[in-house]
C-alpha cells in the first residue's frame, strides 16, 4: 500500500518540467539515474549542495518535502522559486516594469561589469531591474532573480564568467550564427524564459524550504530528514563556483562592501564552503558526516577525478553507514566538476548499518 501510494505522489506531478539549466555540473542529464535509488518510504529529502535545483525539482515532483539548500544565493533564489514556491508567478505586466528607468537605482553593475560582460545601456539596466525587483513580494522577487540569472548565462558566451570575452564573441558573426543569445537583449531572454519557469512553479502539498547556508551550519538545526542528497564541489577537479558565477553571485547578494579583482572583477573575500580547498575538504567531509549520522539514507554524487580519492571517500563513509558504489561513464565531455571524457560519475548509495543481534 506505502509503495503504490508513493507512485501515485510520483505521478501525479510528472507534467511539470524543470527549466534546462546551464549550470556546470548541474545532474539534469543524470536524474533518472539519480532517481532510481530514492527509498520508496522516504517522506522528507535533503538536498544539501543544490545548485541548479533539478535533484531537488525531481525529489518535490516525486512528492517529498524537500528542504533545499545551497551556500550562494543565486542558487537559493532558485531554490525559493520552484522549491518552496508553490504557486506565484510573475506576470508580463510584471516582467515588464522590472526594466523600467529608476533614477534612485544603485551602480554597482555599471561601475563593474559594463564592457567586459555587457555593454554599459545592458549593464545599467541591470541596476535598474535590481532596483525594481524589491517592490515585489518575496516568492515573486525568486522568481524574477532567478529567470534573470538565467538569462545572465545564457548571453555570455560559455555560460559562466570566468573569462573575459563575452564581447568579443557577442560581436563575432559566426559565434552569433552557433549561439544567437549572445547578442540578443537581455530583456528579450528573460521575456523568452519566464513562461518557462512560471509553469514550472507548482505546488505538491508540502511545506518545501530554500536555504541558504553552509551545510555545516545547516545540519544541526534539521530534524527528521529521511534521505539526503549530497553533490559537493569535486575538489581538484574544476570546482571554483565562486569564480564562475561571481557575477550573479554579486547580482544577487548586489554587494556594496566587497572588493572586485582580477580582470573578470571577481568578488573579495570568497564565501567560506570548506569543500573545495584540498586543504580542508577531508575534515569537511567528517564533519558532514557525523553531523548528517542520524539520516537513513545518503546519496552522495562523486567523480572519479576528485580529492579524495573515490576509493578513501568510501573509507570515511563506511565508520557510518554500509555503502554500495554505482557508477556511470562520461562519453562525450559536458564541462566543470571533472566530467569529461573518460571520466567517471560515481553515486555512493549510503544505508544505516546492518544490525545483527545475537541471543543470549
Amino acid at each position: 500500500m506505502l509503495k503504490q501510494h508513493t507512485l501515485f505522489e510520483q505521478l501525479q506531478y510528472e507534467s511539470y518540467q524543470f527549466p534546462m539549466p546551464q549550470y556546470l555540473g548541474a545532474k539534469f542529464p543524470l536524474l533518472h539515474w539519480i532517481a532510481r535509488f530514492i527509498p520508496d518510504n522516504a517522506r522528507v529529502a535533503l538536498d544539501a549542495f543544490s545548485g541548479s535545483q533539478s535533484v531537488s525539482y525531481l525529489m518535490k515532483r516525486r512528492g517529498l518535502q524537500v528542504l533545499s539548500n545551497d551556500l550562494l544565493a543565486f542558487c537559493h533564489q532558485a531554490g525559493l522559486a520552484l522549491i518552496e514556491n508553490g504557486g506565484e508567478v510573475l506576470g508580463d505586466e510584471e516582467a515588464s516594469a522590472l526594466f523600467t528607468k529608476r533614477s534612485d537605482a544603485g551602480s554597482l553593475m555599471r561601475e563593474n561589469f559594463a564592457e567586459i560582460f555587457f555593454s554599459s545601456e545592458e549593464a545599467t539596466r541591470l541596476d535598474w531591474f535590481r532596483a525594481n525587483v524589491r517592490a515585489l513580494s518575496p516568492l515573486k522577487q525568486a522568481v524574477a532573480l532567478a529567470v534573470m540569472n538565467r538569462s545572465l548565462t545564457r548571453k555570455v558566451i560559455m555560460g559562466h564568467f570566468a573569462h573575459t570575452q563575452a564581447l568579443v564573441y557577442a560581436a563575432n558573426p559566426v559565434r552569433i550564427k552557433r549561439n544567437p543569445s549572445i547578442a540578443q537583449p537581455i530583456q528579450d531572454i528573460f521575456s523568452k524564459l519566464l513562461p518557462e519557469y512560471n509553469q514550472a512553479v507548482f505546488h505538491n502539498g508540502k511545506q518545501n524550504l530554500s536555504f541558504n547556508e553552509n551545510i555545516l551550519d545547516l545540519l544541526p538545526k534539521l530534524k527528521q530528514v529521511d534521505v539526503a542528497y549530497f553533490d559537493p564541489p569535486y575538489t581538484d577537479s574544476h570546482s571554483d563556483y565562486q569564480a564562475f558565477y561571481h557575477l550573479t553571485e554579486t547580482f544577487t547578494r548586489y554587494w556594496t562592501e566587497k572588493s572586485f579583482v582580477n580582470a573578470t572583477r571577481r568578488y573579495e573575500p570568497q564565501l567560506w564552503s570548506g569543500f573545495d580547498k584540498k586543504a580542508e575538504v577531508v575534515e569537511s567531509f567528517q564533519k558532514l558526516f557525523a553531523l548528517a549520522a542520524d539520516i537513513p539514507c545518503w546519496l552522495i554524487s562523486y567523480n572519479d577525478r576528485s580529492y579524495p580519492t573515490v576509493e578513501q571517500l568510501a573509507t570515511l563513509l563506511k565508520k557510518y553507514k554500509d555503502v554500495t558504489i554505482e557508477t556511470k561513464p562520461y562519453l562525450n565531455s559536458r564541462g566543470g566538476k571533472g566530467s569529461v571524457a573518460g571520466s567517471q560519475e560515481i553515486l555512493f548509495i549510503c544505508r544505516n548499518k546492518t544490525r545483527i543481534f545475537v541471543g543470549e
